[in-house]
């Protein structure tokens, strides 16, 4: 059994775990919750719920995956709200964090089709094609079979050729 954490080594790991972590959870949750500030307040939250169980984390699943985890079930917590139902949660390509700066127009038009999937395809999307998770990471973060989030994908994958068909050819694999 590890010993537990004293102060100074907690806020040392959670600093490094903000630094390595914050934008590509910003990004995720930001395309979750289609509200960039809704998105700030979840990895804010993400961050609070991983300092406080910090000494619980056994390292069964990366860092990456733990905080995942916590952001995905914080944004489904937000979302469950009735006030996220009802307000206009409209997010553009440019409100996402730390665009490239050479961004072509068939990216934008990606961007917004992956934005608009059903949650359950967009969760295991973003985790696996954006955060750059293995389906068995993805799998772990969801709480669901490795073969559940192949079958996501690849629904995913035919979705957004769907919506995008007719428009300047772009490969989505």
């Amino acid at each position: 059994m590890e010993p537990v954490m004293g102060p100074d080594r907690k806020d040392e790991r959670i600093t490094q775990m903000i630094s390595l972590y914050q934008l590509p959870l910003l990004h995720l949750c930001t395309m979750l919750l289609h509200d960039a500030d809704l998105a700030r307040d979840a990895v804010q939250e993400t961050f609070i719920k991983a300092y406080r169980n910090l000494d619980g984390f056994r390292g069964e699943a990366s860092e990456k995956t733990w905080l995942s985890r916590i952001a995905v079930n914080t944004c489904k917590n937000m979302m469950r709200t009735g006030w996220f139902r009802r307000v206009d949660r409209t997010v553009t390509p440019d409100m996402l964090p730390e665009r490239p700066s050479a961004v072509r127009p068939e990216d934008d038009d990606l961007t917004i089709e992956l934005m608009n999937l059903p949650v359950k395809l967009r969760e295991v999307a973003l985790l696996c094609w954006l955060q750059g998770m293995t389906n068995e990471e993805a799998a772990g973060v969801l709480r669901i079979t490795r073969q559940a989030v192949g079958s996501r994908l690849n629904r995913a994958r035919r979705k957004l050729r769907e919506s995008l068909e007719g428009r300047d050819p772009h490969d989505l694999a």
